[in-house]
């Protein structure tokens, strides 16, 4: 009979916590938070603010949350001893906190680890600890800082009549710096220049970099990118054809000759281990994972016992792992072991709780991990481990070389640049391509094959990428890293920003939100307030401020009083012109579909309910004219009848079982370009939105039923009626 207790958060954890500790030890998981604020008093708060005091009540966090309080407390009388180990972070110990709150608990023992493995397990066991209260304070200010914005700030939206629902401390700020980009997107004028170029026999490209006065001033091109970064080859930008032209005359008409030749090599620092933005950027770039995949991804291999913690802004590594990193580099790639590791330079108000993310064992054979783990898991693992391998190795050697060359008075370059040694990029690949030149030497004539220039346009700033928006909200300061996924999947869930083509774009609302706001509360949504609220986090949950003086005096001298002011204004931001779709407020956005009947574009109509967040309406005089968007079919279609029998004909059960699960799998009929086609899936709707179900598919085809992943399904299938 166990007589100690241990309660994780995840119940992922409980198998290998089980299997590491042994039958003396009954472990639980609280399942995240067991309480929140309660929704009552002043603006359904929970909370009353006094001067300089709060004052919070709080709640089971639903019926679950209910439930899992009944079930442990049921565990806290069975034994002796109860050790509270959720995760090692602020937010962990808060639950922690709670934890003993609503199980009554007098003196738990609280312990953490960032690894769980047998050794750091059975280590962090022998040294528990009490709760840190400071910790606690600044997850509780947090807690009712976010909820004080949310449900004070939110109903002011809410007025505007336009299908805004929330606005959030974090969530607002991110907003505004996506719909700041898109201003400036739509605000850019595009403007036309040359880029004028000679090719040479000797086997290079030279671009323009201007006459050589210029040049001797200083006003050439400037030096290359740094290796990794993605640039084009271009020359000075030249403004009108008419120059180019007479360049390109010069460069034909003229002799070559090579005035210098440039040579350096450069060391290429190894990138640091993966702290939770930079894993959230890779693998959005290299496995086009969102953030939110990312972390669940990550999730899963940090339950299993194969990675460190998943949220951390340190860079830092166990000298334990160091050591292991240079015994692996010495049998394995001698070449690569450093005489010192780099030092790398920590983030900007990193908290520096706990180790970068890492394997917990450099040795583990791949071959069982590609069984054992799932085609993302073990993506991201490799990932992780080539980054922190790559962190311990020797810098990269760079050859970068220019060759310069004169016709008349015009000057000309080309660049080149060679990898010499490739030290850590053997893991961790982020230099450019090589591009060698020619062996040439001073004072060389060269021969012009080809001289001509490239008509070329200016761009608009590029919208953000998820991971590109972690990246921004790490740099000012917003938010952190166990915020930065559910920041980005409220935003979507809003309708305040859409996913396409990799980026995000706000959608009209978004902008409507963002220009009320900017007028309304202008404070909330600039970078480096945000980041002072996260600096006074951070100093109450060092001790150094206390968190109730610093909410009520924050509430009292700036919240408050803008909140007042921010009323003054909806008037002038709610529109009386019905909208589309029948409701006040902002026009919707008009869609490339056009509609079935009159041929004119139709209307996105947010949504919350259907596969796009939005379904498509003629707003142009047609009545009741709705399409939906097909997964299926790829799509806008016609609503189908919802009477039984139509459903009964789209779907039949069969016998044959789902290749991944086993249960029945459903025979599936749609319409795809006009014609009639059958699938067959898996009948279970949640397992079919899991990755493992993405190819578990079985189209009709002329032979039978064939898989792009499972081949052909040789068994006959019988319907079921």
């Amino acid at each position: 009979m166990p007589s100690k207790l241990l309660i994780v958060e995840s119940p992922g954890k409980i198998k290998k916590l089980s299997k590491i500790l042994g039958s003396d030890w009954l472990v639980k998981a609280s399942v995240g938070h067991v309480r929140e604020l309660a929704s009552d008093g002043d603006n359904s708060l929970g909370f009353d603010l006094g001067n300089t005091t709060i004052d919070c009540r709080f709640v089971s966090r639903g019926k679950r949350g209910a439930k899992v309080i009944k079930d442990l407390r049921a565990a806290v009388r069975q034994v002796k001893t109860v050790v509270l180990a959720t995760d090692p972070d602020r937010e962990g110990e808060t639950i922690a906190w709670h934890l003993k709150e609503a199980l009554n608990l007098r003196d738990p023992q609280r312990v953490v680890y960032s690894e769980i493995t047998p050794s750091a397990v059975r280590a962090a066991i022998a040294q528990p600890r009490t709760i840190n209260l400071d910790m606690v304070h600044s997850g509780l200010c947090r807690s009712v800082l976010d909820k004080l914005v949310g449900y004070r700030g939110s109903p002011l939206l809410w007025q505007l009549q336009n299908g805004a629902k929330s606005m959030g401390r974090v969530q607002s700020a991110a907003l505004h710096i996506l719909c700041d980009r898109e201003r400036a997107i739509q605000a850019f004028v595009p403007q036309d220049y040359w880029s004028v170029f000679v090719d040479y026999a000797e086997g290079f490209r030279a671009y323009y970099q201007g006459t050589a006065t210029e040049t001797e001033e200083g006003d050439g091109h400037d030096d290359a990118a740094s290796p990794g970064e993605s640039s084009t080859p271009e020359s000075t930008r030249v403004t009108t054809e008419v120059a180019a032209n007479q360049l390109v005359e010069i460069a034909q008409q003229q002799s070559h000759t090579v005035t210098n030749i440039e040579g350096k090599t450069k060391n290429r620092k190894p990138p640091a281990p993966f702290i939770t933005s930079a894993l959230q950027q890779a693998a959005g770039s290299r496995l086009r994972f969102s953030p939110e995949q990312t972390m669940k991804v990550a999730q899963s291999l940090y339950e299993a016992g194969l990675i460190t913690y998943m949220r951390t802004d340190s860079v830092a590594l166990s000298p334990e792992f160091c050591q292991q990193a240079r015994r692996w580099l010495e049998s394995n790639d001698p070449d690569n072991v450093p005489k010192t590791v780099a030092k790398q330079r920590k983030a900007k108000g990193a908290q520096d709780a706990h180790e970068a993310i890492r394997p917990t064992d450099l040795y583990k054979p791949s071959q069982e991990l590609r069984v054992e783990l799932s085609a993302d898991a073990f993506g991201l693992y490799v990932m992780i481990w080539k980054r922190a391998i790559a962190s311990q190795c020797k810098p990269a050697r760079i050859q970068q070389t220019k060759i310069n060359t004169r016709s008349g008075d015009v000057c000309w370059q080309a660049k080149g640049q060679v990898v010499v040694f490739p030290g850590y990029t053997r893991y961790w690949n982020n230099l450019k391509t090589d591009a060698a030149l020619p062996e040439v030497r001073q004072g060389q004539s060269v021969t012009p094959q080809r001289a001509a220039h490239e008509q070329k346009q200016t761009q608009p700033p590029p919208r953000y990428s998820e991971p590109k928006l972690v990246q921004v909200m790490e740099r000012k300061g917003i938010g952190r890293p166990s915020t930065y996924a559910p920041t980005i999947k409220t935003l979507k869930q809003r309708l305040y920003v859409e996913a396409a083509k990799g980026s995000l774009t706000p959608t009209p609302l978004g902008l409507d939100v963002d220009a009320f706001l900017i007028e309304a509360l202008p404070d909330l949504l600039q970078a480096e307030f945000t980041a002072q609220m996260e600096q006074a986090l951070d100093r109450i949950a060092e001790g150094k401020e206390d968190w109730q003086r610093y909410l009520t005096g924050w509430n009292h001298d700036y919240f408050a009083p803008a909140l007042v002011q921010a009323e003054a204004i909806i008037p002038k931001h709610v529109s009386s012109t019905p909208a589309a779709g029948g409701k006040s407020g902002r026009s919707l956005a008009t869609s490339r579909t056009p509609c079935p009947q009159c041929q004119k574009p139709m209307a996105k109509v947010p949504s919350q309910k259907v596969q796009k967040k939005y379904f498509l309406k003629c707003t142009n005089g047609c009545e009741n004219v709705v399409l939906f968007y097909s997964k299926y079919s790829k799509q806008w279609e016609s609503p189908r009848a919802k009477d039984s029998q139509a459903k009964q004909n789209d779907v039949r059960l069969t016998e044959h079982p789902c290749p991944v699960c086993e249960k029945p799998m459903e025979e599936y009929s749609y319409q795809k370009n006009g014609k009639d086609k059958k699938l067959l899936r898996c009948s279970d709707t949640k397992a079919r939105r899991q990755t493992s179900h993405k190819n578990a598919v079985y189209v009709q085809t002329d032979s039978g039923w064939w898989s792009r992943t499972y081949g052909e399904l040789k068994e006959a299938v019988t319907s079921v009626p």
